[in-house]
């Protein structure tokens, strides 16, 4: 596949690694060269099969309106623009494309929002929730995108929505924890990254899933069909 990735940062430079092992063609645009969505016209984008975004929550939809124009797929690894789900979801299907998204592409974290999901019938025995979230010093959205939506995975399960306590530290790739604590007992879920490469397989398996297909999706309606 021939794929352009949106993003120069951290996560976007290890997606690019991860895109050449498996074996795909890629192109690099950092937001310098793409600001406001300049480069991405229909002829840079004629012979792209995936867009892959790893941007900020400011550049982002510009990317994705230029994206859905030349109606090219898209896997949105960027957060911050969530308020406008719908919109983006209208957009993507009038137009005939596909689209994944994800807070978090890592297999391991959507197998612990399964656990997770599961754990939060512990509220309706007298439990009490909370939810924990660690990073690097750098990042600079709080609480995490991942801490939001295993916060809103508990609300949409029992109706309960737990505190989120974020923490900025050292180095920290990303740790998130959800406790449930009783009078009786405590049980605490985490999940700890120890690089960012299990999030970048994630966003070029959803890249290679996607080929051929359309619709509007989340990460965690497909990542069990990933190969």
């Amino acid at each position: 596949m021939q794929l352009l990735i949106l993003g120069r940062g951290k996560t976007g430079s290890l997606v690019a690694e991860v895109a050449r092992e498996r074996g795909h063609r890629i192109e690099v645009l950092g937001s310098k060269e793409n600001q406001h969505a300049v480069a991405l016209t229909a002829e840079r984008l004629q012979s792209c099969d995936c867009v892959l975004d790893f941007t900020n929550p400011h550049a982002v939809l510009e990317n994705i309106d230029a994206c859905v124009r030349s109606r090219k797929n898209m896997i949105a690894g960027t957060t911050g623009w969530y308020g406008e789900v719908r919109k983006v979801r209208e957009q993507v299907e009038k137009s005939g494309t596909g689209f994944v998204y994800a807070a978090n592409f890592s297999i391991g974290v959507n197998l612990f929002f399964d656990i997770a999901r599961n754990a939060t019938t512990a509220l309706k025995f007298s439990y009490f929730g909370q939810i924990n979230e660690h990073h690097h010093v750098q990042k600079k959205d709080a609480p995490s995108g991942t801490a939001i939506m295993l916060q809103r995975l508990v609300k949409d399960s029992v109706g309960a929505e737990l505190p989120i306590s974020s923490f900025r530290e050292g180095d920290t790739v990303g740790m998130h924890e959800i406790i449930f604590t009783s009078e009786n007992d405590s049980i605490r879920l985490i999940h700890d990254a120890k690089s960012r490469r299990g999030f970048a397989e994630g966003a070029v398996r959803a890249a290679e899933w996607l080929k051929g297909k359309s619709g509007f999706y989340n990460f965690q309606e497909v990542w069990r069909e990933l190969t």
